[in-house]
């Protein structure tokens, strides 16, 4: 049966908190990837000039995972504005995101986070000069967490790399998930 708050997700995945030893366990590839300080959205621009999209999976306001609410600080019963996206260049699928929006961090990005359809959430956020990255896990994510609807679509591997960041604007928080699929971290 399907998540009603994830087109991504049958549930929510393990993750665990960002340490020294973790990250030799990681391969150098997806390490670069995981630990990139910078925007996503331009490191994929800067390597496929022209043709990143971003489609919109999933935009509902619904409640976030327990664990998501936790790193949030959020009541779990209390909607937030969940989006799910896969950013790919033409048909190859690169970085699949879920991103957790609570009302107040809307409030103070006055509304420019809760209306971005198909703009990478990146080009947003990074623009803010007083963006804050609070903290950082990580996830090799099986293919028993995804949804068969998003299997529909792509070919997932077995297992795939992931990282979720806790920013904050102006102090309000915002939680960003994205899982890098193998064409994204091919030749890295």
């Amino acid at each position: 049966m399907p998540c009603n708050n994830s087109f991504l997700f049958l549930k929510e995945p393990a993750w665990k908190n960002n340490r020294p030893d973790l990250r030799h366990a990681i391969p150098a590839a997806a390490r670069s990837w995981i630990y990139e300080t910078g925007s996503l959205t331009q490191r994929l621009r800067d390597r496929y000039p022209g043709q990143i999209q971003v489609k919109l999976l999933f935009h509902q306001w619904k409640p976030a995972y327990p664990g998501e609410c936790a790193l949030l600080k959020l009541d779990h019963h209390r909607y937030q504005l969940v989006r799910e996206v896969l950013l790919h260049a033409g048909d190859t699928p690169l970085i699949l995101a879920r991103t957790i929006l609570p009302e107040k961090t809307i409030k103070i990005a006055k509304r420019n986070l809760s209306h971005l359809g198909t703009r990478p959430l990146g080009e947003v956020i990074f623009a803010y000069p007083d963006l804050d990255r609070r903290q950082l896990q990580i996830s090799t994510i099986a293919k028993k967490y995804w949804s068969p609807r998003l299997s529909e679509q792509i070919q997932l591997p077995d297992n795939i790399w992931g990282r979720r960041t806790v920013y904050a604007i102006q102090n309000q928080p915002l939680l960003v998930s994205e899982c890098f699929l193998p064409a994204a971290i091919v030749n890295a």
